[in-house]
């Protein structure tokens, strides 16, 4: 998958590509990610065939705290 490059045109902007072994871990992590910076949320998960674990792609501002609660 390519990154688009507006997506990381400034410092701070980053993109994650997460491997996890199931899908209840890796939308832990998305979501623990989101609670501290501002990001592109729980994003959709991906499995590769042939290819152990699932995927999932998320775009932060590691600048921009997460949601108030």
């Amino acid at each position: 998958m390519q990154i688009d490059e507006q997506r990381i045109a400034e410092p701070g902007l980053v993109v994650l590509d997460i491997t996890a072994a199931d899908e209840d871990t890796l939308y832990a992590v998305m979501d623990g990610l989101q609670q501290q910076w501002a990001t592109s949320g729980i994003t959709p998960v991906r499995r590769l065939p042939g290819e152990p674990g699932v995927r999932a792609r998320v775009y932060a501002d590691v600048h921009r705290p997460g949601p108030v609660e």
